[in-house]
């Protein structure tokens, strides 16, 4: 494991291991330099992905801790006594009654973030029922409005999950360390996944209330919709993408396509746009993804080739950038955003739970032979 470094390199985080949105957030903490110690059950929990590929759990080390004994409740007590942050993904109550929760460790740590991650939220009528992102994007609006005509597609699980949950939950945690600077004191940061998918789309909110934007799919500006704003097939079954919206644009999209003046009604002529879908989709079948894209490079039409998971790492600007590393034999997304004095970086391959127990309790301060007799006792556990 690569020592700490980026800018927030100082900064201590404990994470109580849960799934999705959370380990992504320490992951990014862990990446910009905080010092994470991540607390998994022993032999870890439910887990879509085995272990040591789990790259959620990269650039940081795992304890293995029984939540439900008194001494393993106290070796996470006394890891806040230093922290700066902890993160929990439980369902609320869950950590209070294993005599975890915000009241038991701000006692402990007046000045600790308390940092809370769930789907619904802490309150309100389903805080306490199971979801999914599908499921709290499907409240917000955002499900409804991607998709085709014919029914709602969800966009991965990147709507709620990370966007609205992972995003959010390092906003909140940014802003009360930020905070804290002034008042000396922490606080709780309630961070639901159903709160920031409704956030971001604010902007399809205030188009909407414009008289812009129609409560249906693929008929506005940005849904797929407008024949400039949208993926085609090729001839070889791939396809590109198309963003050019600004007249400008748009303009030089035609020219690319040998279009310029022969499309039926004008760019914004939404009752010609079936039309002029048709004939642009007819076009793009006549060459291959990457005929095209030889077509459009250098303009600014704004087409791009939709690259496959397999393909974007190896993709000239990418590569240039540095946007994916190397994990353990592996590419995967670099950390961001990027930093001119303090580099973020991947610290390490993932981690299986309890592979650092020991070594990582020392390293916040317990001692080897309270480590001992904790192991002994199975309050902590080494994993081999």
């Amino acid at each position: 494991m690569q020592p700490p470094s980026g800018p927030l390199a100082g900064i201590r985080v404990v994470e109580l291991a849960g799934l999705g949105p959370a380990p992504y957030a320490c992951m990014l903490l862990a990446e910009l330099g905080a010092d994470v110690v991540r607390v998994d059950r022993p032999g870890g929990g439910t887990q879509l992905v085995p272990p040591a590929r789990e790259a959620l759990h990269r650039s940081r080390p795992s304890v293995a801790v029984d939540l439900k004994s008194p001494d393993g409740r106290d070796v996470v007590l006394r890891l806040v006594e230093s922290a700066d942050v902890l993160v929990e993904a439980l369902r609320p109550g869950v950590i209070e009654r294993l005599g975890l929760g915000p009241d038991d460790c701000l006692a402990r740590n007046p000045r600790l973030v308390y940092a809370r991650m769930t789907g619904w939220g802490q309150e309100g009528p389903l805080a306490a029922r199971a979801g999914h992102d599908i499921n709290y994007l499907g409240l917000t609006g955002a499900l409804h409005a991607i998709g085709t005509a014919d029914k709602p597609i969800a966009p991965l699980n990147i709507g709620a999950d990370f966007g609205g949950g992972s995003m959010f939950l390092l906003v909140g945690v940014l802003a009360a360390l930020l905070e804290r600077g002034t008042s000396g004191q922490g606080q709780v940061v309630d961070a639901a996944m159903v709160d920031g998918a409704s956030s971001l789309v604010t902007m399809v909110y205030g188009m909407l209330a414009a008289g812009m934007w129609q409560d249906r799919r693929a008929v506005n500006l940005l849904d797929g919709g407008a024949p400039f704003y949208d993926t085609y097939a090729c001839a070889d079954g791939r396809h590109v993408a198309v963003g050019a919206i600004e007249p400008q644009f748009y303009a030089q999209f035609l020219a690319g396509l040998g279009l310029t003046g022969d499309l039926p009604g004008g760019q914004f002529d939404v009752a010609r746009w079936p039309e002029q879908r048709q004939v642009i989709a007819g076009v793009f079948a006549t060459r291959t993804r990457d005929e095209w894209t030889a077509t459009f490079e250098g303009t600014d039409a704004c087409v791009t080739p939709v690259l496959g998971l397999t393909e974007a790492p190896a993709h000239p600007h990418l590569a240039a950038r540095g946007t994916f590393a190397d994990v353990d034999g592996h590419p995967q997304p670099a950390p961001a955003p990027r930093f001119s004095r303090t580099p973020a970086a991947v610290r390490g391959a993932p981690r299986p739970p309890g592979r650092d127990t020991r070594t990582a309790l020392q390293a916040w301060g317990i001692p080897g032979d309270e480590v001992d007799r904790l192991l002994d006792s199975g309050a902590v556990v080494q994993a081999d």
